[in-house]
């Protein structure tokens, strides 16, 4: 499967699992000094790999007829300054629930290391500005996920499968969070004992 055909592959997986809705969100590969991003105003499960964009480094469209994505310039501030090789941008529900409401999730579940522990918010910006691509990319430092103030969630990967399972995983702990919410305080998981997570994983028990 080439890597357009996986934009549209995982672009269709987003809104089957509800983690878009109509034209919102937006996802992009890598290949090299180019990069494969999902093209503006077309919902995501309608995507054919021609109708995707390929962009240098800079935002110029190298190939395709149809606009970029709106957030192309965050994608490409993200790929100056991690090492990611694929990005998934969504609105889901109870990350977008947390992104209004709190300027952090906490870690509730040890798998949070997952995505580099706290998920940080970026403050609010116009999508699709300097601003907004300069907040997410602070948010983003030593992580694998971020949440956007008043907007929706960021996640990067080695790949397009890596970063859409930090999507999925992100909308889990945001929902567990919020759920956890409309019962009582939920507990977060302190310093230690997520260190005492990291040392289980580096060295399990003999079987």
């Amino acid at each position: 499967m080439s890597l357009r055909e996986q934009l549209c592959e995982y672009g269709r997986r987003a809104i089957e699992q509800g983690l878009v809705i109509g034209t919102s969100g937006n996802l992009s590969v890598r290949m090299g000094n180019l990069v494969a991003v999902t093209p503006s105003g077309i919902a995501l499960d309608r995507l054919t790999p021609e109708t995707c964009p390929l962009v240098d480094l800079t935002g110029r469209v190298v190939e395709g007829e149809l606009r970029p994505s709106s957030e192309t310039p965050m994608h490409l501030a993200i790929y100056e300054s991690t090492d990611a090789q694929a990005i998934v941008h969504t609105h889901s529900v109870f990350g977008t629930v947390v992104a209004t409401t709190m300027t952090e999730l906490p870690p509730v579940h040890y798998n949070a290391l997952l995505l580099g522990g706290v998920v940080k918010v970026a403050g609010y910006a116009t999508y699709g500005t300097p601003e907004l691509a300069a907040n997410v990319r602070a948010a983003l430092e030593g992580k694998r996920a971020a949440l956007m103030a008043n907007h929706g969630g960021v996640t990067i990967g080695a790949t397009l499968e890596e970063a859409f399972e930090a999507t999925r995983l992100l909308e889990w702990l945001c929902e567990v969070y919020v759920r956890g919410l409309s019962v009582g305080r939920p507990a977060v998981l302190t310093e230690e004992q997520l260190a005492a997570v990291v040392e289980r994983a580096l060295n399990p028990p003999p079987l």
